[in-house]
């Protein structure tokens, strides 16, 4: 048989494998709503309303049910769960949190939210205001009198923040750019403007022309390929990797690979969101809990310019923009590799018709050369050695929310690791200026000078993700052993000095705040009611990547917003209703609805459910590297276990088949 025909079998082979033979399966209760199922949503809660209705839903997503009904159904996949939709929706100016039971066809509440902050912004009302902009006549005067081409001009949407406002509108400023000659937009800003629109009027309420800024030239901004021009950079070799059969299976929302198994849900606000990943030991013979669901609760965004046009910028993206409501379309063997299956994400337009996002989540066995674990006997006879090669499973999304490109990566290892990756690209935020060179420049720019007449605005990434670990079962608690330096004064030795672990059980949640940038110390959920036969408790450790924490004073108003920066590590009991370090509604929010908030009532967390929320922060710096767009910066941090396993869970992993390459050969 030609090669070339074996492959294209192997190929066809291994993509029907991978999916399901059928769809007898049962739904998990906590997969994502089904396109089907929103369109139900939509007609449910509109038959509700009267028509004509100035109706317009701005989330939609899976009400989940109580965490107890859910480990029933594991147990017994007949147990009846009920299916409900959370719909949050405008209507008469007022904020409607709406739950609709999917099974009876009917709404279970309608409440009217009457705190600060406004819900989600949908991308049908950011669309309207951009455009509304471009019909405005004072902003085509502003464009006509700095000699732009209105044509050329396209405008954008940013929130407003909140700075001490007593009422609040529910206004979007609308930032423009003139990306003629590239289509790097972000690097062509239009300044010296400030335009508000009323959301719910749809009209332009303030408009001021302050002055006219430099334009940076379009010629350097350029990234297309089919637009570079020669000398070019090294080529890529492929690395296409085809294991000998699939190495997961998926049926609905549910992949089992290696010794895991866990569901892949999307929501609009999140994004990838993980729920009930248990990892299979072989010496009890069954799946043990590790992660209830996990997601990236909040990202904010403080920019460091003080100035007019500038000062407003601190976004907050999965409560203002939603990382599943700008979730892009994921490209094959460059995304994810060959080997990767795909799957759609779908969320509800202003009008909660469902919109798919075609290939929103990528699903792949990463073999990336990494050693699983080793070791050589090098003072035994015969040379002993053993080697295992890594392998992990990667479920990965990627946001573009806005200039940035947010790269999402969820890795689960047969050793029980959960590794949790974040990579930053796409484009700076700019501010133009009339330098050319920095020994110009006289004052502070809040940025850098990455490229002629463009300052890179200085700013911060914070992620805050949420973990409800249930190790074991639900009942944990969390632990932090301290490394303390004691002085030897018990044996009569040289030794000075050594260090040793004190362990300290918090009891409430402000015990648990930490920074972790102050003194050595490793960290652990565990389950204080299992131990092994060692008499341990089970537990999972959290390993930090790099540490960073908040530079904005305490007092300033995106701070007080922003208030879950302010520690790495929180614990919690967990509640359904607390899910985003932010708060529910994080437009214009107030910071009373938060993580901080919730924290400082100082509930008791000793071995209770508990849910662990970890803020890992990057301060950014912009260099010239990042110009015109920026190669990938990544950061993330890895939950492991500790005392879960008798002994090394991948001691006895069979290493796979190799296959022998003509220019690799065994050296004695």
């Amino acid at each position: 048989m030609d090669s070339k025909l074996k492959t294209l079998l192997f190929l066809l082979f291994s993509i029907f494998a991978i999916l399901p033979t059928s769809i007898s399966f049962k739904q998990h209760p906590l997969d994502s709503l089904t396109a089907a199922e929103f369109s139900l949503v939509q007609t449910i809660v509109n038959e509700s309303y009267p028509k004509p209705s100035n109706l317009s839903f701005h989330y939609v997503g899976l009400d989940e049910p109580d965490k107890a009904i859910v480990y029933s159904w594991l147990s017994n996949s007949s147990t009846k769960t009920p299916r409900r939709a959370l719909v949050i929706a405008r209507y008469n100016k007022q904020t409607h949190q709406i739950k609709v039971d999917l099974a009876k066809r009917s709404i279970v509440s309608d409440k009217v939210y009457e705190g600060n902050g406004f819900p989600l912004l949908n991308e049908d009302e950011q669309s309207a205001a951009a455009n509304l902009v471009l019909e405005y006549e004072p902003f085509k005067a502003s464009v006509k009198k700095r000699g732009l081409n209105l044509s050329s001009v396209v405008c954008s949407t940013s929130t407003v923040g909140w700075y001490g406002e007593t009422e609040s509108k529910r206004v979007l400023r609308i930032p423009c750019f003139y990306p003629e000659g590239t289509v790097n937009m972000y690097l062509r800003p239009i300044e010296g403007i400030t335009i508000v629109v009323d959301l719910d009027k749809m009209k332009v309420t303030k408009y001021n022309d302050r002055e006219i800024a430099p334009m940076p030239k379009p010629e350097p901004t350029e990234y297309r390929l089919s637009k570079l021009k020669p000398p070019f950079g090294p080529r890529l070799n492929s690395s296409a990797t085809f294991p000998a059969g699939p190495g997961f299976k998926i049926e609905g929302n549910t992949v089992k690979w290696a010794n895991w198994v866990l569901n892949v849900g999307f929501d609009v606000r999140v994004g990838t969101i993980i729920s009930t990943a248990s990892i299979y030991d072989l010496d009890m013979e069954k799946y043990r809990r590790v992660l209830y669901r996990g997601f990236i609760s909040e990202l904010f965004i403080p920019y460091q310019s003080p100035r007019e046009g500038w000062y407003h910028i601190t976004y907050f993206d999965n409560g203002e923009f939603g990382f599943g409501q700008t979730a892009v379309s994921l490209e094959p063997f460059n995304d994810c590799p060959a080997n990767a299956v795909f799957m759609d994400g779908y969320y509800a337009s202003k009008d909660g018709t469902p919109v798919k996002t075609p290939n929103a989540v990528c699903i792949f066995e990463r073999h990336a050369g990494d050693i699983m674990w080793r070791h050589t006997e090098t003072e035994m006879p015969g040379d002993t050695r053993e080697v295992r090669p890594e392998a992990s499973l990667v479920v990965r999304m990627v946001a573009t929310v806005g200039n940035y490109d947010y790269i999402l990566d969820w890795e689960f290892k047969p050793s029980g690791s959960i590794k949790l990756g974040v990579g930053l690209s796409g484009v700076l935020e700019v501010s133009p200026v009339e330098y050319t060179h920095i020994d110009e420049i006289k004052e502070d720019q809040y940025g850098t000078l990455v490229a002629e007449n463009t300052i890179g605005i200085n700013h911060d990434h914070f992620l805050n993700y949420y973990l409800d670990l249930d190790i074991d079962g639900s009942t944990n608690s969390f632990v932090k052993n301290n490394l303390i330096t004691k002085r030897n004064t018990e044996f009569n030795t040289p030794r000075k000095s050594y260090w040793t672990v004190e362990r300290e059980t918090a009891k409430t949640e402000l015990e648990a705040r930490l920074k972790l940038d102050t003194k050595p110390i490793e960290l652990a959920v565990v389950n204080p009611n299992k131990e092994t036969k060692l008499g341990q408790p089970v537990g999972y450790r959290l390993l930090p990547g790099s540490v960073a924490g908040p530079l904005l004073g305490s007092d300033d108003y995106p701070q007080i917003r922003g208030g879950f920066t302010n520690y790495n590590v929180w614990v919690t009991p967990y509640n359904k209703s607390e899910k985003y370090a932010g708060g529910n509604f994080v437009d214009q929010s107030r910071g009373e609805d938060t993580l901080l908030t919730w924290t400082n009532r100082n509930r008791e967390i000793e071995n209770k459910d508990i849910v662990l929320w970890y803020t890992m922060g990057i301060h950014h710096i912009p260099c010239q590297e990042d110009f015109p767009v920026m190669p990938t910066v990544s950061g993330g941090f890895e939950i492991r276990p500790t005392n879960f396993f008798e002994y090394n869970p991948v001691l006895k992993v069979i290493p796979p088949e190799h296959i022998q390459w003509p220019n690799c050969t065994r050296k004695h």
